[in-house]
């Protein structure tokens, strides 16, 4: 006889998760607000309330901010084991809106902008006047990436010593940015001075002083760079970017960026390169579209050339600017601006 079947024998499995979820996320209105110093492999280094003196406290990323690039400089949201002791570790549920960055990609084809430092207020372009030989096409590629990212450049020569200052700084002169000389075996008065107050980035070939000159600025660097990873994950190594608080009762912080070897530009148009002059920024609106600012025969109907013939800008000014700007096309594709 066949069995009969009822409601009672159907089972029903319950579904997995079947207490309700909820997208809300905490607010964390008590984080403290924090500055990134070192970035190495997965773990961030922080200073509670961009304090130099306040211990510094290791930190994961939230699992809420996903992928989100934490960059040396950013200002974050900082919630967990703020002691700095070791073996502790906090989270970084926020990154504070950038004021400004230091972008560049591996080469002038390259899609991929790579973020070097958030928040600094001066790229200080480390340049030697002799051994090596100053190399302008760099310090030219660094400008516009400093003007594009809405940092002061500071160019710094140093090694005065052994080659006259005046000619190269003179290539640079109508733009009207800080340049700053340096002597070998004196310390940086001047340079020191303009840091003061400030977040400065420093960048510079290999050979031109520039470990020098951070060794001079802060002088416990050495030991700085030294520190480990309070979470066993390794030694800091020069290759990405590193704050240092600045020494002497100076206030402010060096961010060293021994691994920026080369700025690709491939992130950069030329209207934002001009954006950083407000005496030029509003002329250019009257250029046709996709104006590089050359002028003739490249760009014939660039509004700057106007400027310069009815008196209101100074031919040697616009003539700097465009030397900056033959930078962004001066190179074959693909070639590292180190080679330039």
């Amino acid at each position: 006889m066949a069995r009969e079947y009822d409601e009672t024998d159907v089972r029903v499995r319950p579904g997995r998760g079947s207490r309700p979820r909820t997208k809300r996320r905490p607010d964390h209105a008590d984080a403290v607000e924090g500055m990134v110093t070192v970035v190495d492999r997965g773990r961030w280094t922080c200073a509670p309330h961009a304090d130099p003196e306040a211990p510094p406290v290791t930190a994961m990323r939230a699992r809420e901010l996903g992928r989100t690039p934490i960059v040396v400089g950013d200002r974050v949201g900082l919630v967990g084991d703020l002691s700095g002791k070791p073996d502790t570790l906090a989270r970084i549920v926020r990154v504070e809106e950038r004021r400004t960055v230091l972008r560049r990609t591996a080469d002038d084809t390259d899609p991929f902008e790579r973020l070097v430092v958030a928040n600094a207020d001066q790229l200080v372009i480390v340049t030697a006047l002799a051994d090596p030989e100053p190399r302008e096409g760099f310090v030219d590629r660094c400008l516009v990436a400093a003007f594009a990212g809405g940092l002061r450049p500071v160019l710094c020569l140093t090694k005065s010593d052994l080659a006259d200052p005046g000619p190269f700084a003179g290539r640079y002169a109508e733009l009207e940015f800080p340049v700053v000389v340096t002597r070998r075996g004196e310390f940086p008065t001047e340079l020191a001075a303009l840091l003061d107050g400030q977040v400065s980035a420093l960048v510079g070939h290999s050979g031109v002083g520039k470990s020098t000159l951070v060794n001079a600025l802060v002088p416990d660097a050495a030991q700085r760079t030294g520190v480990v990873s309070g979470v066993g994950k390794g030694r800091h190594t020069t290759t990405a970017a590193l704050a240092l608080p600045l020494g002497g009762g100076a206030d402010g912080w060096v961010v060293d960026t021994p691994g920026v070897r080369s700025f690709g530009l491939a992130h950069v148009t030329p209207d934002a390169v001009i954006a950083a002059f407000d005496d030029l920024a509003h002329a250019v609106e009257d250029c046709p579209r996709g104006c590089g600012h050359l002028g003739p025969p490249a760009d014939p109907e660039c509004a700057l050339d106007a400027l310069v013939a009815d008196g209101t800008l100074q031919p040697g000014r616009l003539g700097a600017l465009r030397r900056v700007l033959v930078a962004l096309r001066a190179a074959p594709p693909g070639t590292p601006a180190a080679e330039r």
